[in-house]
């Protein structure tokens, strides 16, 4: 499998699945900051010139939850999701779906502010309304954490390696979101995985004040 990405990007979580389930993938760092300034041969994997594309054999994918969708259910012995059916199935859906639909779209909005609003006047006050969304939303995940290792049930899952890679995007806020005792832990736990482990060094990332294993 290759991947297409950038480091600290959305490709974060596919790319840590990747490594935690064994796979035998090859990392292609695309040369672009900005989807604009994407090549023509990258549009014709990904015409939104947008990280990251996955290629699978004859399978070009994009979106990060889709892929991480995709390697959960193409190698089951990994256990990246509960069984098809299941009530904890569902859950893994419910959250997955939460934080790639509501809490990354707040991060870019935070990030880009100049995607969102044509006056650059109004650039910080986009800024400063998704810190103040998103600061809410870490609180409520640090209080679902609570009394529980991962997102849904007793392994880690997909979820929870999107988490990893949203929460830190957070330590651009005030406090920064690992700052919250059970966000905090669950880095952690997620920064000790072999996988994640993995990806960090191959993305050679930053983790300056970040929670480490104990």
């Amino acid at each position: 499998m290759r991947l297409y990405f950038r480091p600290g990007t959305a490709a974060m979580a596919p790319h840590a699945a990747l490594a935690e389930i064994g796979a035998d993938y090859e990392l292609v760092s695309v040369g672009f900051d900005e989807p604009a300034a994407a090549t023509d041969e990258y549009r014709a994997l990904n015409p939104w010139g947008r990280v990251p594309t996955l290629v699978d054999g004859g399978l070009v994918l994009t979106e990060s939850a889709a892929i991480l969708l995709h390697l959960a259910d193409t190698h089951p012995k990994a256990r990246l999701a509960p069984p098809p059916g299941s009530p904890e199935r569902a859950q893994a859906y419910r959250w997955l779906i939460y934080l790639t639909n509501t809490i990354q779209p707040a991060f870019l909005r935070l990030i880009y502010p100049e995607r969102y609003t044509a006056d650059p006047a109004g650039f910080e006050g986009v800024r400063a309304c998704e810190a103040a969304e998103l600061a809410r939303h870490f609180d409520w995940i640090d209080g679902e954490l609570a009394g529980r290792d991962w997102l849904v049930g007793a392994e880690r899952g997909v979820a929870d390696l999107h988490l990893f890679m949203l929460t830190r995007w957070g330590r651009r806020l005030e406090p920064q979101a690992w700052a919250r005792p059970h966000v905090g832990a669950h880095f952690a736990r997620a920064l000790a995985l072999p996988g994640v482990r993995r990806m960090v060094e191959e993305q050679g990332l930053d983790l300056s004040g970040a929670p480490q294993p104990a």
